[in-house]
């Protein structure tokens, strides 16, 4: 059984490891996309000034690093009065790569966008706040809440998802596929025009991909995340164990 993941070789391998012990299976790993920093004249055209907010939303590492390395090459220095809101403690605890996070006003959330607005409250309701995106994700359900209740906030752009080159791969080579995200699915289409499932197995790790595989025709092998799939290793485990 040949499995193709469409993620870089993650850092613990053990669970993937595990699969191939158990069950012979062959497993490569491919990032389908990556995440790249905007490029300042792409910035630029969105006519957002940033020393206008005193406080910035994040919702993801990558677009820590983009915002940070914006500011740099556009020669603005982030107050220490700057207020950070990030979705997770996770999140939170990565802008120490960039300031003293012990000397900073850093909040978070328990990864909802509620939390987030939660955590604003009516104590900083008078900031002017900054919401991080990325190109083609939709802050839909983030800025809905921000409007009820009442925030004056700007969504700004600062990191794309780049389609990598799989010219060299052969879909049908592999048995299964795993794919997360809506940009693995844009990469697929972008790399093979012409592509058709015929026998190929999906695993659909995440609800927008599973919708998106749907709502083209794709047949789905294995969803998650559910209480029974808690992982993308698990969705492989479960698909080779029937």
């Amino acid at each position: 059984m040949k499995i193709l993941i469409s993620q870089p070789l993650p850092a613990n391998q053990a669970h993937y490891t595990a699969l191939h012990e158990k069950f012979g299976a062959e497993l490569t790993f491919r990032p389908f996309y990556l995440i790249e920093p905007l490029a300042s004249k792409e910035f630029r055209a969105q006519r957002i000034n940033l020393p206008d907010y005193t406080a910035i939303v994040f919702s993801s590492r990558h677009a820590i690093d983009a915002y940070f390395k914006m500011c740099e090459e556009m020669r603005f220095k982030v107050p220490e009065t700057m207020k950070y809101f990030c979705s997770t403690e996770i999140i939170a605890m990565y802008l120490q790569k960039h300031i003293v996070y012990r000397k900073r006003k850093i909040f978070f959330g328990n990864g909802t966008p509620a939390s987030i607005v939660a955590q604003i409250g009516p104590k900083h309701k008078g900031e002017k706040f900054l919401i991080t995106t990325s190109g083609n994700s939709s802050p839909e359900a983030m800025t809905k809440l921000f409007d009820g209740a009442g925030l004056d906030y700007t969504v700004g752009r600062f990191i794309k998802p780049v389609s990598q080159n799989l010219h060299d791969v052969n879909l049908h080579d592999f048995d299964l596929v795993v794919l997360y995200n809506i940009n693995d699915l844009r990469s697929l289409h972008e790399n093979f025009p012409d592509f058709e499932q015929g026998n190929l197995k999906f695993i659909a790790y995440g609800n927008g991909i599973a919708k998106a595989l749907e709502a083209e025709g794709y047949t789905i092998a294995v969803k998650g995340p559910t209480p029974e799939v808690t992982s993308a290793a698990k969705a492989i485990e479960l698909f080779l164990s029937k």
